[in-house]
């Protein structure tokens, strides 16, 4: 059987272990709020770009390339490319 943990349970939790947590002396400067912050924008941007990547497959997937503006496109393109070609330009 599978246990479900609440979010209540999980909150209560991170509370009161942050009550444990020792007084730490350290200095954070300016550029190293600026190497999170790229961080935190590059994983968006990664998460951004794949989401879009395997969107387009997903929809590719299920898309039928039996529709009628796919033929007349198709048969456009072989028209065009069965004209003549004339050397006079006008």
């Amino acid at each position: 059987m599978k246990a479900r943990i609440s979010f209540a349970t999980v909150l209560v939790c991170a509370v009161s272990l942050g009550g444990f947590a020792p007084v730490v002396h350290a200095y954070l400067d300016p550029s190293t709020g600026s190497i999170i912050l790229s961080a935190i924008v590059g994983i968006f941007a990664t998460l951004g770009l794949a989401l879009k990547t395997y969107w387009y497959k997903f929809k590719s997937f299920f898309k039928s390339d039996d529709t009628p503006a796919a033929d007349a496109q198709s048969r456009e393109t072989a028209a065009a490319d069965s004209k003549p070609q004339s050397s006079d330009p006008g």
